[in-house]
């Protein structure tokens, strides 16, 4: 078994040895579990409408009534209102669908880090699933010999000759 370049010989390990694919499995795993947490966030861009239908429906069956200054309410002109909050809440949903299925295909392929930090970032506040993957995420994309590995494939992408004797 041969030395990385990057590794002095007098501090390898073999656990330094097994590092960078290990790095590139755990990597690999968060990419799959960016794209699950982007398919729960597409089934709730699926359920908000699904969700104003519902409710516009069970609003449209409630009666007008008179207020006690003399107004008339009606339940289906106040859930107009609402309109802007479900397209928000859709837009929401949709935006995190996007950026969790970028950062896990840029995971799986070393690319954008920055861009995967923030998408963690945000994955933070979704409780409980998001706010794992975000956690995690950090942690992984945080360690030096994963900063290291994304450094190598863009001198790849780059053409840029590698250290490394052939």
């Amino acid at each position: 078994m041969t030395t990385p370049q990057h590794i002095p010989y007098a501090t390898a390990t073999p656990w330094a040895y097994q590092q960078p694919q290990r790095d590139v499995d755990h990597l690999n795993m968060l990419s799959i579990f960016h794209f699950v947490v982007a398919g729960f966030a597409l089934m709730g861009t699926c359920f908000v409408p699904v969700h104003y239908l519902f409710l516009k429906a069970a609003f449209s069956a409630l009666p007008t009534t008179q207020t006690a200054t003399g107004q008339t309410f009606s339940p289906a002109s106040f859930l107009s209102i609402f309109i802007y909050f479900y397209v928000g809440i859709g837009a929401l949903f949709l935006a995190v669908t996007v950026l969790n299925l970028l950062s896990g295909l840029w995971l799986r392929r070393q690319r954008h880090r920055a861009f995967s930090f923030v998408v963690a970032a945000i994955d933070c506040l979704q409780v409980p699933f998001g706010t794992v993957l975000g956690v995690f995420t950090i942690i992984v994309l945080a360690r030096e010999s994963v900063a290291a590995l994304y450094a190598t494939q863009r001198h790849h992408r780059a053409g840029v000759p590698s250290l490394e004797a052939p």
